[in-house]
C-alpha cells in the first residue's frame, strides 16, 4: 500500500483519536486542472486524490476516450513533469456501477461494470466508490437497497479478484449514493433532504451484509467512506450551502460508526467556513470538480478580453463564440440541463456553476479557439491592470510575486485559488 493510500486508509481512525484530518477529492480530467491540483499538492507536501467517474474513464473509453489505464498514464505523465511524488498519489473511481449502461437489462449492465471495475482495479486505482443504485432497463429509478448493496459487494468482489491477480495494493471502499447522478442535480433544489442517521446506519448494515454473504469480510474492512446527503448541493445559477444544524443527528451518528467517514459530494462553491464546518462534522472526503473548471473557464475568458487589448485581431475568433460554435452542434451534454428561454439558455451554457461546458473543452475546434488564444498572448507579461481588470480574483498573488503574469500561469492560478479554499478548510 502506497504511504498516501495508507494515509487515506487511516482517516476514520486518525480522525476518531482527535486529529483533524480532510482531503479534497478532484474530480476532473482536464490536463490544466490535473497539473494544477498535483503543483498544489507538491508545494504543499500533500497527499493528492484524483478520481475519474464510470462515465468519463471505463474500459470503454468514457467520454474521454481513456480506459483507466490510460488516465492513469495520463495523470502519472503531468505529475513527472509537475515533479510531483507518486507516492503522494492516490488514483479513484467514482460511481463504479452500471450507471453508463442503464438503458440495458441489469445482467447486461452488470457485465459491463464489472469489465470496467476490473480494469480500475487492474490499472492501480485503490480508492473505490461502488455505486450500483441507478435502475436499469425495467427497473424504475432504482431498486431496492438490498439489490443495490448485493450488487456493489458483487462489483466488490471483481475488485478484489482483480488485485490478486496483479499483485496490486487492495483498495478501500466508497459505499453509498445519497447524490445526484454522475454529471450533477437536474432538478429544482427545494427539497433537497439530509440523510437521515436511520438511512446512514442502514447503508452501512446492508452493506456489510452482503460483502459478508460473498465472503468479503476483509474488504469490507477497508471501507472506509458512506456517501451521503449532508444538505449541499448547486444548480446553474444557486449554491445550498452546509448548515451544521441540519446535519448534526447525521454527523452524530459517527461516533457508532468508526470505521468510516462521510463523502460529501457536490462541494463546489461553498464557503470556505462550510467547507471547513463539514470537515469538522466527519464529512472528511470533499469532491470538487465542477469549480475547478468553472475557474479554468473564468480565466480563460478573463485572458480572451486582454487578447483583445493586446493582441488586437479581428480574424480570431473569440473564444466564447468558438465555444457557442462547439456547443450548439453538440448539445447532448447540456441540453437536458439547461431550460427556459433561448437568451437564458445562452447564458447558461457559458456560465451556469453546473459548468457544462467542461465536457467541450476536448472537442477539437474548442482546443483550437484555445491554442489560438494561447498563442496569441505567448509568453508576455500581461500588465498588471489588465489582470486588475479581468482577472481580478487573481491580481493579488500576482502583485505579491506568487504567480508569474504570463497567460499559462494565470490559468494554472486560477485554479489553484480554489484549490487553496480546499486546503484552508481540510487542514
Amino acid at each position: 500500500m502506497s504511504q498516501a493510500t495508507g494515509r487515506l486508509a487511516s482517516i476514520a481512525t486518525r480522525r476518531a483519536a482527535g486529529e483533524r484530518c480532510g482531503i479534497a477529492s478532484i474530480c476532473s480530467a482536464h490536463p490544466l486542472v490535473v497539473e494544477a491540483a498535483l503543483r498544489h499538492g507538491k508545494a504543499r507536501g500533500a497527499d493528492v486524490l484524483i478520481e475519474a467517474t464510470c462515465n468519463q474513464v471505463n474500459h470503454e473509453g468514457g467520454y474521454t476516450g481513456m480506459t483507466p489505464g490510460e488516465f492513469r498514464r495520463f495523470v502519472e505523465t503531468i505529475a513527472g513533469k509537475a515533479g510531483f511524488p507518486l507516492d503522494r498519489l492516490v488514483l479513484g473511481g467514482d460511481h463504479l456501477g452500471p450507471n453508463p449502461w442503464k438503458h440495458l437489462p441489469a445482467p447486461e449492465a452488470m457485465e459491463k461494470a464489472a469489465r470496467m471495475v476490473d480494469a480500475y482495479a487492474e490499472a492501480g486505482f485503490t480508492k473505490i466508490h461502488l455505486d450500483a443504485s441507478m435502475g436499469c432497463a425495467g427497473e424504475g429509478a432504482a431498486p431496492p437497497d438490498a439489490t443495490i448493496a448485493a450488487r456493489a459487494a458483487e462489483l466488490a468482489e471483481v475488485a478484489e479478484a482483480a488485485v490478486e491477480r496483479t499483485g496490486g495494493t487492495r483498495p478501500v471502499y466508497v459505499i453509498g449514493t445519497e447524490v445526484p447522478v454522475p454529471g450533477g442535480a437536474q432538478e429544482a433544489m427545494d427539497h433537497l433532504a439530509v440523510t437521515t442517521p436511520e438511512a446512514a446506519g442502514e447503508t452501512v448494515r446492508i452493506h456489510r451484509d452482503a460483502f459478508s454473504r460473498r465472503r468479503l469480510d476483509q474488504a469490507f474492512s477497508r471501507a472506509i467512506g458512506v456517501v451521503v446527503q449532508p444538505g449541499v448541493e448547486f444548480g446553474n445559477a444557486e449554491v445550498i450551502a452546509y448548515r451544521p444544524e441540519r446535519a448534526r443527528a447525521l454527523a452524530g451518528t459517527l461516533r457508532d460508526l468508526p470505521q468510516f467517514v462521510f463523502e460529501a459530494h457536490s462541494t463546489d462553491y461553498q464557503p470556505t467556513a462550510a467547507l471547513s464546518a463539514l470537515v469538522d462534522d466527519g464529512f472528511a472526503i470533499l469532491k470538487v470538480g465542477p469549480w475547478l473548471t468553472f475557474a479554468l473557464r473564468e480565466a480563460l475568458y478573463g485572458l480572451g478580453h486582454i487578447a483583445d487589448i493586446l493582441v488586437p485581431d479581428p480574424s480570431r475568433e473569440s473564444l466564447p463564440a468558438a465555444m457557442e460554435r462547439v456547443m450548439l452542434a453538440a448539445p447532448g451534454n447540456w441540453k437536458s440541463y439547461y431550460h427556459g428561454a433561448e437568451a437564458e439558455q445562452r447564458i447558461e451554457r457559458h456560465f451556469s456553476y453546473s459548468d457544462r461546458i467542461r465536457y467541450y473543452w476536448p472537442a477539437s475546434a474548442a482546443r483550437q479557439a484555445v491554442n489560438a488564444l494561447m498563442q496569441a498572448l505567448g509568453e508576455r507579461d500581461i500588465p498588471s491592470p489588465l489582470i486588475s481588470q479581468y482577472l481580478g480574483r487573481l491580481d493579488s498573488a500576482v502583485a505579491s510575486g506568487s504567480v508569474t503574469p504570463k497567460a499559462r500561469e494565470l490559468l494554472i492560478a486560477g485554479v489553484t485559488d480554489v484549490l487553496d479554499i480546499y486546503a484552508r478548510a481540510t487542514g
